[in-house]
């Protein structure tokens, strides 16, 4: 999480460029200032990874606040964010990471938030972020496999009853299963004979997919059934699932680890595969990350971190949109912080999901908190 200065003489201007900034997951706003000698005698106090910077301002021009702010902290990223193109050359000569000319779209934020991303890991002499190739086995989001000997290739699966098996199989952890199990799981229904059939076929076909694609998983034959034994692959789920565990159970709270927790889940566990027998393990894992996502979201506003705890609340949304105690919060959090106008935007967001997921009336809690939001937003109208 990049933690960053504001400083503007336009409350308007902070309000948008922090909504912005927000939005790209990846910031948090130490500080905003209309004052920018208040800042600078701030600056000496507060941590930051970056300063955001307009340049036309009362009292000092955010250029001669550049270079102080260079003499206090010489390799401090600076973004100029300003409606006047001709200091671009004096920001050049500042060493500035850049310059945004106002108004600017969010994508180019974006990428200004990258350059400052970049820097500052190399500055902390952090590791770059991995950019080697992903967990072959994908659990999170669905079910697939990448091929060891293609890079970025999927295993192609000859039938779909050949990808639920090695699915099922990785579902077991290692553990070995009666075919039994298998057939009721995977063949419910059928004639046991004719199971039986499709089973040692969809075996043989994956033993042969699995060692097309290079992928070190053995599918062997005991006693007790089969197992997929993997030796050298770690599904995406099981570091997710250790780092869930860790945050829900242990009291000290590594903020690092938010950004990996949220990072790592690219969806619900076989998300999107009809696979009843995965269901249970499914809203398991979806559960633990709701209560990781609910214990971050009350530590950031013990520690007074708006920004993230509305993040973490937005996340929660994301997984349950018809969820109201975390709709509440966020309606409520929002009116601490005076932004009526997304108050608003959730409420009615919440309010059409119960309506239509649940086919229910939103809770008279809620909707006096609903009705609350209403009337600031008509007010506020006038």
């Amino acid at each position: 999480m990049i933690r960053v200065m504001l400083i503007d003489d336009e409350e308007d201007a902070l309000d948008l460029l922090e909504i912005l900034l927000v939005q790209t997951g990846n910031v948090e706003v130490a500080g905003r200032y209309r004052n920018p000698l208040q800042a600078l005698e701030d600056l000496g106090r507060i941590t930051v990874d970056a300063v955001f910077l307009d340049i036309q301002m009362p009292g000092i021009k955010g250029t001669e606040a550049a270079r102080r702010i260079r003499s206090l902290s010489p390799d401090l990223p600076i973004v100029f964010t300003t409606a006047y193109a001709e200091y671009a050359l004096e920001a050049f000569d500042i060493d500035s990471t850049d310059y945004l000319l106002k108004p600017f779209t969010a994508g180019r934020l974006q990428r200004a938030v990258e350059r400052i991303a970049k820097r500052v890991y190399i500055e902390a002499r952090l590791p770059e972020p991995d950019t080697s190739p992903a967990p072959s086995v994908h659990a999170l989001g669905g079910f697939h496999i990448l091929s060891l000997l293609e890079t970025g290739k999927e295993v192609v699966w000859r039938t779909k009853k050949e990808r639920e098996l090695c699915a099922f199989l990785i579902h077991y952890e290692g553990k070995r299963v009666n075919a039994a199990v298998i057939i009721e799981a995977l063949w419910p229904g059928y004639d046991l004979d004719k199971a039986k059939a499709y089973l040692y076929t969809c075996l043989s076909y994956l033993r042969r997919s699995l060692a097309e694609h290079g992928i070190p998983i053995r599918i062997s034959k005991g006693n007790m059934g089969f197992a997929a034994e993997l030796d050298e692959i770690t599904p995406d789920v099981t570091p997710f699932e250790s780092l869930l565990n860790k945050i829900v159970t242990e009291e000290h709270m590594n903020e690092l680890s938010y950004d990996q927790m949220n990072a790592m889940y690219t969806g619900d566990y076989m998300e999107g595969c009809d696979f009843g027998w995965a269901v249970a393990r499914q809203l398991e894992i979806k559960s633990l990350y709701v209560r990781a996502l609910r214990k971050w979201n009350r530590y950031y506003r013990s520690q007074g971190k708006h920004a993230l705890a509305v993040d973490s609340l937005q996340r929660l949304l994301l997984l349950a949109p018809d969820s109201e105690i975390d709709g509440r919060a966020l309606i409520g959090l929002h009116l601490e912080l005076g932004n009526r106008s997304e108050a608003y935007r959730v409420s009615a967001q919440l309010e059409h999901a119960v309506r239509i997921q649940l086919g229910t009336e939103l809770e008279e809690e809620t909707l006096v908190l609903v009705r609350k939001t209403m009337e600031g937003a008509e007010r506020t109208a006038r």
